[in-house]
C-alpha cells in the first residue's frame, strides 16, 4: 500500500467513475484500475462495487475511504510543516470566508497579501459557515474569516473588526423620513432575509427576536446581492452589513440605526495545530493597520 494508491482510490470514490478519476490523477484508466485492484488484493477486501453504469463504495470501502482521507490530510500536514520550515511565508495557503463577507473582503485583501507575501500561493474558498468550520477541522483550509464568537476547542480566533448593520429600504419607503432609526420602530414591519444556512440570516434573526421584528415569509434570497435587488425592486426592507454598502449606489436608501446598532464581529479562525501561524499573523497585522 502506498500514498498514490490511496489517492487513486479516493478519486474513484469521489467521482464514481474510473475514467474521470484517471483523468484527474493524470494516469491511464488501466493503470488506475490496476492499482486499485492491487490495493484490494493486498487488503483482502472489496472496496468498490462495479457495474456497467457506475462505481460505488462497498461498506468496507466507505470505512477505508474515511481512514484514507485522514492519512492524506496528515501527509499534507507533514509536507506543510517541512515547507514552512524552509520558508514560513511561502507555499500554499487556503483562506475561506462566508458568502456575505467574501465578496466584499477578498477584492481588497488579495492585492495586499500578494504585496506583503509575494511567495505565497493564495487559494480562496467561499462557503457557508458550517462548511468552513468542517473544512478547518478536516485540514482542507488553513484559516477562515468567520463571525465571532465561535465555541470550538479545536480552533482559535482573533477578532479583526465589527461590521454594523444598516436598514436598507426603497427610496420611496415611508421609513426614509428617519435619519437614524431605532430597532423597536421595526416591530410593525417584516424583513427580507437570506435562506437557511447563511450566518447573516441567523444574526438578523437574533436581532428580530430581541425586538419583536417579523420575517417576510414569502421571499428568501439566496445571496446578499439578490437581497439588495429585492429591496430596489420594492419587495421589502432588510438589514445590510456596512461592508457591503456602496456609497454611490442608487435605487436604495441605507438608514443607520441609533446606538447601540446591531452588528457582527468578524475574526480570523484557524486550527491550534496549524503550521501556517506566520502567515496568519501577517494577515492579522494587515487588518490591524486599517
Amino acid at each position: 500500500m502506498n500514498i498514490r494508491d490511496l489517492q487513486y482510490f479516493l478519486a474513484v470514490a469521489d467521482l464514481g467513475h474510473f475514467g474521470q478519476a484517471a483523468e484527474q490523477c493524470c494516469v491511464s484508466q488501466p493503470t488506475l484500475s490496476g492499482q486499485i485492484k492491487k490495493l484490494e488484493e493486498q487488503l483482502g477486501v472489496l472496496l468498490l462495487e462495479r457495474t456497467n453504469r457506475r462505481v460505488m463504495l462497498s461498506e468496507v470501502g466507505q470505512q477505508v475511504a474515511q481512514a484514507a482521507r485522514h492519512i492524506l490530510r496528515e501527509v499534507d500536514r507533514i509536507n506543510e510543516i517541512a515547507e514552512s520550515a524552509h520558508d514560513p511565508l511561502a507555499g500554499k495557503f487556503r483562506l475561506g470566508a462566508f458568502p456575505t463577507l467574501s465578496t466584499y473582503t477578498f477584492p481588497d485583501l488579495v492585492p495586499k497579501i500578494k504585496e506583503i507575501l509575494p511567495n505565497l500561493r493564495l487559494i480562496l474558498i467561499e462557503e457557508k459557515t458550517a462548511t468552513l468550520i468542517d473544512k478547518l477541522h478536516k485540514g482542507e483550509i488553513d484559516a477562515a474569516f468567520l463571525a465571532l464568537p465561535l465555541q470550538d476547542n479545536f480552533l482559535v480566533s482573533e477578532k479583526l473588526y465589527e461590521d454594523e448593520f444598516l436598514l436598507a429600504v426603497p427610496p420611496d419607503h415611508e421609513l426614509t423620513q428617519f435619519k437614524t432609526i431605532d430597532q423597536n420602530t421595526l416591530k410593525s414591519y417584516r424583513l427580507l432575509l437570506l435562506e437557511e444556512g447563511h450566518c447573516l440570516r441567523d444574526q438578523a434573526l437574533d436581532v428580530c427576536s430581541v425586538h419583536g421584528i417579523g420575517e417576510e415569509m414569502d421571499f428568501k434570497a439566496t445571496g446578499l446581492e439578490t437581497l439588495r435587488q429585492m429591496v430596489k425592486a420594492g419587495t421589502g426592507i432588510t438589514f445590510m452589513p456596512k461592508i457591503a454598502i456602496n456609497e454611490d449606489e442608487t435605487g436604495i436608501c441605507y438608514i443607520p440605526f441609533t446606538q447601540p446598532a446591531p452588528k457582527r464581529s468578524i475574526g480570523l479562525v484557524w486550527r491550534k495545530t496549524t503550521a501556517k501561524k506566520a502567515v496568519i499573523d501577517k494577515i492579522i497585522r494587515e487588518f490591524q493597520k486599517d
